[in-house]
């Protein structure tokens, strides 16, 4: 959550299982798991956990997608979560009046971003 804090600015609060009421239901190898945690910035809100997952495999994850407010914010969350990660589209015009980009951060979640420049057409 730290690194999409970084990116998207905000507030992160965490909860883990060792702090929850269900702590001494929990093996004491699962109390330092995250149970919950949130990141908030203005509208934005991302939620996340670890408390009863198993290993988390490529396309058995979370796809994110974003609609930015200006190309230059796009741009600049494309930069950021790219950092690490795997680029699968730079941003480029896009047919329906977008610009669009597509990304893999170095957590593995894949981001798509649209900005849209001109209205959709019929």
């Amino acid at each position: 959550m730290n690194f999409y804090k970084a990116i998207f600015g905000g507030t992160v609060e965490m909860m883990t299982i060792g702090e929850s009421p269900m702590a001494q239901e929990m093996p004491a190898e699962k109390r330092n798991f995250i149970m919950h945690s949130t990141l908030t910035s203005g509208d934005l809100k991302f939620f996340g956990s670890d408390m009863m997952r198993d290993v988390a495999l490529v396309g058995d994850n979370v796809s994110m997608a974003l609609e930015c407010t200006s190309e230059e914010e796009l741009n600049d969350l494309f930069a950021k979560l790219s950092k690490g990660g795997d680029v699968f589209m730079k941003p480029e015009e896009a047919f329906w009046g977008g610009v669009y980009a597509m990304v893999t951060d170095k957590y593995g979640i894949e981001w798509a971003l649209n900005f849209q420049k001109r209205p959709m057409t019929d």
